[in-house]
């Protein structure tokens, strides 16, 4: 799976793969953050999702010049880079709980953010022609499948430490600095390896397993926005960041909402394990499932199974839509990364500059959790989630016409 002419890329891979496990848990944190900002700052939830904004934005700003470092000095220096930026972004948390301001905390979050964007530019082509052609999307679903693992420990370490303070607001903000004191530890530890360890430098396009030299196709030459496949999966991939975020954002809300007697710790754990726990089995599975059925026929068939759970959350049937919320998940599991790889299919040299635009259509986690704050202040939270299930029906689409490579004569 790793190995490609007597050459053997575990080594990368697993390098790699790490990386999916860190954003992983940055990313989860923030669905703890959400709810506890609200305790703590007494921010709307339509306020509370300027926390994703200042994520996602992050995202949207970086993504491009990531790429464009990349394509000027390599894989490598952009991941070290990327990990710079999200080691000093942790480490301003702890001046962030001096100062306990709503913006203190904006800061460092778009600081992670912009880190984040390097490292999502670099890893996901990169695992994709680590191996044969035919492997790419397992490949990216395998790595996919840790990301998930740090989807479960960032709301349980989040919960344990942030949800679970006390009502002393010296406590709480306090409590804030300790998962990034510890995602700062993690970074500066995976940085060291990359630093140590030869990374093979991928330059122009994988062709059937070999890494070879940049060449121009006939698609090539064409503009990249001329490839309609790559353009819906832009359009795919915002839906999809803005419907997980969505839910992300406000999964403890809709849990104590629906279920009164369950608090936000509580709520929080569930997300982690049934969330969560459901998003990694659905990662794990989705790698191998793939090796059986088409990508693209198993993304637009999660996307129907979800626009159907979606449904049953916004018609509001206490435990029966809770269940429904957290089954969600495993729908979602293979979704990013299958899109991606679709997206950057028969791209050749193009590769990494397609990769920065499918990368920065993630700004749609950054509109999405304001809109359905803004539609549960005014109505309920249940009818929020109208938006992810929008969502859903454009991925669906996507899997079923919109993934096909089409050359334009």
């Amino acid at each position: 799976m790793v190995k490609v002419n007597g050459k053997n890329y575990l080594i990368p891979f697993i390098l790699i793969t790490s990386l999916f496990f860190l954003w992983g848990f940055a990313h989860s944190l923030l669905d703890v953050l959400n709810k506890h900002f609200q305790n703590v700052l007494h921010v709307s939830k339509s306020q509370s999702g300027l926390v994703q904004a200042a994520v996602y934005g992050g995202y949207f700003l970086a993504a491009i010049p990531a790429g464009l470092f990349m394509k000027k000095y390599g894989f490598k220096k952009g991941i070290l880079l990327g990990l710079a930026f999200v080691a000093v972004g942790s480490l301003l948390f702890v001046p962030a709980t001096k100062i306990q301001a709503f913006w203190s905390f904006l800061v460092p979050l778009f600081i992670i953010a912009c880190g984040l964007a390097g490292l999502e530019t670099a890893a996901n082509p990169y695992t994709t022609v680590l191996g044969p052609e035919e492997g790419a999307e397992r490949r990216i679903n395998l790595s996919q499948s840790f990301n998930a693992i740090g989807w479960i420990i960032g709301p349980l370490v989040g919960s344990a430490i942030i949800l679970s303070t006390t009502k002393e607001s010296g406590d709480q903000f306090s409590a804030l600095a300790i998962p990034y004191l510890g995602l700062a530890a993690f970074v500066l530890l995976v940085g060291f390896f990359f630093f140590k360890i030869k990374l093979p430098e991928v330059s122009g396009h994988e062709d059937h397993g070999h890494i070879v030299e940049d060449v121009h196709t006939p698609l090539e030459t064409r503009s990249l926005f001329s490839n309609s496949h790559f353009v819906l999966a832009i359009v795919a991939q915002f839906f999809y960041v803005a419907s997980q975020t969505g839910i992300n954002s406000f999964f403890i809300n809709y849990v104590t909402e629906s279920i009164p007697s369950i608090s936000d710790q509580k709520a929080g754990y569930i997300l982690a394990f049934g969330g969560m726990g459901m998003f990694f089995i659905g990662r794990l599975s989705g790698s191998f499932v793939m090796g059986l059925f088409k990508p693209n026929k198993l993304l637009s068939l999660y996307a129907m199974i979800n626009i159907l759970l979606m449904g049953l959350v916004v018609a509001g049937l206490g435990w029966a839509s809770v269940v429904a919320l957290f089954l969600s998940y495993f729908f979602m599991s293979i979704m990013f990364p299958t899109i991606f790889a679709l997206g950057i299919k028969d791209l050749g040299a193009q590769t990494k500059r397609a990769a920065s635009f499918i990368v920065m259509s993630i700004v749609g986690g950054a509109i999405c959790p304001m809109l359905m704050g803004y539609i549960a202040d005014t109505y309920n939270m249940r009818i929020g989630f109208i938006i992810p299930l929008i969502g859903f029906a454009v991925i669906a689409y996507y899997g079923i016409a919109g993934y096909k490579v089409k050359f334009k004569s």
